[in-house]
């Protein structure tokens, strides 16, 4: 009977502590490489130290106003190296001889980045480790849509200065440029913007706005546009485009010539 009540006893406080881990919230499961954002709440204590105990969020700026110590930077830094930080200041300050530093992550709110513009699912999503590139946030949001450009902007802060970057996502993985494929930070912003197209009008099959593919030419333009129709000629083109200072070029293109952002094509009667 004793052997019954004490295995009964087993089970209880394994489905206890079973529950337990699953009533976790988010936060107190979050990857020890977390790194440390603004908006993050702490509560900061040192043993046997209690009127060192702090509860307090780190700032825009990614610091904290910790007692005796003043202002600590720790934006970016792991739940065991701002312990270590904070230790170290207390050790060299002269305050204790050997402070041991304990944090606990409170409430997890500036490690988001914010996916925006030509997107699946645009929003904010969490920085779950200290390692998340650009490719891997964008796949939380599901990739670029297919209106969406091959060129997205991230920006943000990085050591405390204004941040702004223009990346060929595809570029990364076909030229193999690997260092484009940037670590995020909290806070940072990524930009899908519209696609840039072209126009096509006059006598051809499907005459309407397309989007423009890497590299395209005006003869894959027609093709979009599903070809001259039969009253219409390939060899009578004109192109129009818009300079940089406002005026607008007339031109008459070779097939082989690139197509660029806003270009107008217009497909002229064959005089035959």
């Amino acid at each position: 009977m004793s052997e019954y009540f004490f295995n009964l006893r087993v089970f209880i406080l394994g489905v206890c502590f079973l529950f337990a881990g699953m009533t976790l919230p988010a936060y107190a499961q979050t990857n020890v490489d977390y790194p440390l954002g603004a908006g993050d709440a702490l509560k900061i204590q040192v043993f046997q130290n209690p009127d060192l105990t702090l509860e307090t969020r780190v700032s825009e700026n990614g610091a904290i106003t910790y007692p005796l110590l003043g202002t600590v930077e720790l934006g970016g830094l792991s739940i065991a190296a701002a312990e270590k930080k904070i230790s170290e200041g207390l050790l060299q300050g002269g305050f204790l001889k050997n402070p041991q530093v304990n944090i606990v992550l409170t409430q997890i709110r500036g490690n988001q980045v914010s996916v925006l513009g030509q997107v699946s699912r645009p929003g904010r999503f969490p920085l779950e480790t200290a390692n998340t590139r650009l490719t891997d946030m964008l796949a939380n949001a599901g990739g670029a849509t297919q209106s969406g450009d091959d060129m997205v902007i991230v920006t943000g802060m990085r050591d405390g200065q204004p941040f702004h970057r223009e990346i060929d996502i595809p570029a990364i993985f076909l030229n193999t440029k690997l260092l484009d494929n940037i670590l995020l930070q909290g806070g940072d912003t990524i930009y899908v913007h519209r696609a840039p197209v072209f126009y096509i009008y006059g006598e051809v099959q499907r005459p309407g706005s397309f989007r423009i593919e890497r590299n395209m030419t005006v003869m894959q333009a027609l093709a979009q546009g599903g070809g001259p129709t039969a009253r219409g000629s390939e060899k009578r083109l004109r192109l129009h485009r818009k300079e940089s200072n406002g005026t607008v070029q007339q031109l008459e293109p070779s097939l082989s010539d690139p197509v660029l952002p806003n270009d107008v094509i217009y497909i002229k009667e064959s005089i035959f």
